[in-house]
């Protein structure tokens, strides 16, 4: 990856100063690994859902956000998953990042210490601007909507 994509981010630890900061684990890799600071395993029942901490807070620069991403090695070996996701961690957000997880799985799920709970990816932010107008331009696809394009 060129070295002109990158984009500095401060990170702070809160606690768990033993688990790797977020990380990726390839070289082209886009989401950074973010692990599990439970303080003791937590167990997660079939439908339960709950707030995991990470440990850390980022202070993004102002026109970047992180996107909080399922593991899909989670996923598809246990079924277990993020609700709101993609998550959004605006760039004025400085508390500790949570992990919603929730389990989609027939068996319990066992959240341990370090574990790579979600991936995180930093990307650019475009905000809009609103332009009221009577008439919208058309297109071939028109107001065709779900299933439209088959």
């Amino acid at each position: 990856m060129p070295l002109n994509n990158r984009v500095a981010v401060s990170v702070k630890r809160l606690h768990g100063e033993e688990l790797p900061l977020p990380r990726y684990m390839t070289e082209h890799a886009a989401g950074m690994d973010l692990y599990a600071a439970v303080d003791e395993d937590a167990v997660l029942l079939p439908g339960e859902r709950r707030l995991i901490p990470t440990g850390i807070a980022v202070a993004l620069p102002p026109g970047y956000e992180a996107q909080i991403r399922p593991r899909s090695g989670l996923a598809v070996e246990a079924g277990v998953t993020l609700l709101n996701s993609p998550g959004t961690i605006d760039a004025d957000y400085r508390g500790e990042i949570k992990i919603l997880m929730i389990n989609h799985g027939a068996d319990s799920f066992i959240v341990k210490r370090g574990d790579r709970i979600a991936q995180m990816v930093i990307q650019k932010v475009c905000r809009a601007s609103w332009k009221v107008t009577h008439d919208l331009e058309m297109t071939q696809r028109g107001e065709g909507g779900f299933g439209h394009t088959g």
